[in-house]
């Protein structure tokens, strides 16, 4: 059995924040705002996993109203969505996602997302692509309120 899943998150950027994403910490001037670490990315690669096993969203796993979620590491989500995925019988064959930011520079810091999400996903690294691009200066994305990303995930029963 193959299934696809598609997600896809949006956190806006502010001062006092550390910027995270796909599980590596960013020198930036600002951070993404949100209850946990608020890693866009992931975020997205969670909504994209659940999707595919048709079990709703990152909100109902892991909601924002529940304090053991405060600061959590958005790979400990991972993690346990990953955990959901082999409960269920399934594994990643591939994912593709992207992140939209006008800054900073993400390309140097791809090979350790890579490294993170196939760790978390128990995934070979092969198997795992992400992409950085930028909205032209257009909308949100462009004046730098705010950063989003794009997953999709296919997976196979084992």
């Amino acid at each position: 059995m193959f299934r696809m899943g598609f997600g896809y998150d949006v956190h806006r950027l502010v001062e006092g924040r550390p910027l995270v994403l796909g599980g590596v910490a960013i020198a930036h001037r600002v951070g993404l705002d949100g209850h946990s670490d608020a890693d866009v990315l992931i975020h997205a690669v969670i909504d994209a996993v659940l999707g595919a096993l048709g079990a709703g969203d990152i909100g109902q796993h892991f909601p924002d109203s529940d304090p053991a979620y405060k600061g959590i590491s958005s790979l400990v989500l991972l993690e346990k969505t990953a955990g959901l995925m082999r409960a269920k019988g399934f594994q990643v064959n591939n994912l593709d996602a992207t992140v939209v930011a006008e800054g900073p520079r993400l390309g140097p810091h791809i090979p350790t997302m890579r490294e993170n999400l196939a760790l978390a996903l128990g995934a070979e690294i092969e198997r795992i692509n992400i992409k950085a691009t930028t909205s032209e200066r257009l909308g949100f994305c462009g004046r730098q309120e705010g950063m989003e990303a794009f997953a999709v995930v296919s997976l196979f029963a084992v």
